[in-house]
């Protein structure tokens, strides 16, 4: 076991790890947030994409070793900041969701490009998506959504 020192959703954590631990399994089975998913468990999905100071990260094959001192932002962390919170509004009001699954995901790697780049093109917003995968929705509500953001 290892201790390890971050912070979470603008909070202080302190806990206790394994050593092999993914952050993805620290934040479901340790810290009990839930609301970042497990898909393929092999980095191809994203649905278990949180924020690691600031840039996204695939969290089922990030070392939870190496959060030490790192500022992490899961999907819990989005609606505690308004400016952020109209990410997931402006989801739901383009229908940008449909089982909900790939949406926590889909929602980090948009807060990490409009963080980077709060106008971004079409192609950029595609391209800022493209590591995360949808099956229900297709992708042209997800930039039309990101598209009334920017």
């Amino acid at each position: 076991m290892k201790t390890l020192d971050f912070i979470l959703n603008g909070e202080a954590c302190h806990t206790e790890i394994p050593e092999d631990a993914t952050l993805l399994k620290v934040l479901r089975d340790i810290l009990h947030l839930t609301g970042t998913k497990e898909g393929c468990g092999e980095g191809d999905c994203g649905a278990c994409t949180v924020l690691v100071d600031g840039r996204s990260v695939n969290s089922c094959l990030f070392p939870a070793v190496q959060a030490e001192g790192c500022q992490v932002m899961t999907i819990e962390g989005v609606e505690a900041h308004p400016e952020l919170a109209r990410i997931q509004k402006a989801f739901v009001d383009y229908g940008a969701v449909q089982c909900g699954f790939c949406s926590p995901g889909m929602i980090m790697s948009t807060v990490a490009l409009l963080q980077k780049n709060p106008k971004p093109t079409e192609e950029e917003i595609r391209r800022g998506l493209s590591g995360n995968i949808c099956r229900c929705t297709g992708y042209q509500a997800m930039v039309d959504a990101i598209q009334s953001l920017a």
